[in-house]
């Protein structure tokens, strides 16, 4: 019997506050939410489809009552829990590593109360990622870091971002002088593998980019093609999956909030690309992308996804990096 090869999906479960406080905005403080419309969304596609993915979440939006039903709600459908920080800070690489165990535990406190989960799997926020980091993770027993995004393409979304946002103060634009990363992480595997950290292993499944040329191939990626033309989307992603076949690639394939919502629901983010796309069309194309998934590959959440790759064995074992890596 031919080995069917597996596709984990993960939800990075960022809400308003958070990009509106990376992207500069006044008013995050207070922070406002959208995550009842969006888990409204969320959950009704998955179950049409039978899907069980992995929903990473901030800590802050787990310490926040107003948020409560939404988060119990992911959970009671049986959707896997993971951790994206308490601040949702995109150079947390940077702090010390007393301050990094702080973020990460407090979010996974917050999160296990909130959820009645506790998390095995982290992602970084804007994908920072650093040696101090990725020790806190296996201090703390982690099963795996996804926060790894090898493209080349870093520096031209820094620069649209830049260009897209006013009144950044000089502490705040250098806060950000890494964000979305840097030409050299195209250069990083696409497959999973093993970190050595201090002789134990912490296994690191990166979101998955178009083999070879390292182009973004998540669902934001083909909602902006779909915005220019839904046939180049759909076009796009068949040669993602032809491109993941041949090379043997069993993708990761990432979700964002703003994919089930647009600006006909959130009018406060228009400054995010496809923001435009009516929300009916957006559901509506991720069910075309999920049935075209579906077809070559058995979608499941990434725990168990780590799991079996861990069983399969054979996975390279790296030392850990000279430097951070954040966004």
């Amino acid at each position: 019997m031919s080995h069917r090869p597996s596709l984990s999906l993960s939800l990075d479960l960022d809400n308003q506050w958070s990009y509106m406080k990376t992207h500069g905005d006044a008013g995050w403080e207070t922070f406002p939410t959208y995550l009842d419309a969006v888990v409204d969304n969320v959950l009704p596609a998955l179950d049409r489809h039978g899907l069980r993915l992995t929903v990473f979440i901030v800590g802050q939006d787990a310490v926040l009552p107003k948020n409560g039903a939404a988060l119990r709600a992911i959970a009671h459908a049986g959707h896997e829990i993971g951790n994206h920080s308490f601040h949702h800070e995109p150079w947390l690489h940077e702090q010390s590593r007393e301050a990094v165990a702080d973020e990460l535990g407090r979010a996974e406190d917050a999160i296990a109360a909130a959820t009645g989960k506790r998390p095995r799997g982290f992602r970084g926020p804007g994908f920072s990622l650093g040696p101090d980091i990725l020790q806190v993770l296996v201090d703390r027993g982690y099963l795996y870091d996804a926060s790894t995004f090898p493209t080349f393409l870093g520096p031209l979304a820094r620069l649209y971002y830049f260009r897209q946002t006013r009144g950044l103060s000089d502490d705040e634009r250098h806060k950000r002088r890494n964000l979305f990363g840097n030409l050299s992480d195209g250069l990083r595997s696409n497959v999973p593998y093993l970190w050595d950290v201090g002789g134990r292993a912490l296994l690191e499944i990166p979101v998955t980019t178009m083999p070879v040329t390292r182009a973004p191939i998540h669902m934001s990626y083909l909602l902006y093609l779909y915005a220019v033309d839904q046939r180049l989307a759909l076009a796009y992603l068949e040669a993602t999956i032809a491109a993941c076949k041949l090379r043997g690639v069993e993708p990761s394939f990432l979700l964002h909030p703003l994919d089930f919502v647009s600006g006909d629901v959130i009018d406060a983010l228009a400054f995010f690309p496809g923001m435009k796309v009516p929300t009916e069309h957006k559901l509506a194309f991720f069910d075309a992308v999920v049935h075209r998934l579906a077809r070559d590959f058995t979608l499941v959440n990434m725990e168990a996804h780590a799991a079996a790759i861990l069983a399969r064995g054979a996975t390279s074992l790296r030392r850990l990096p000279a430097s951070s890596m954040g966004r």
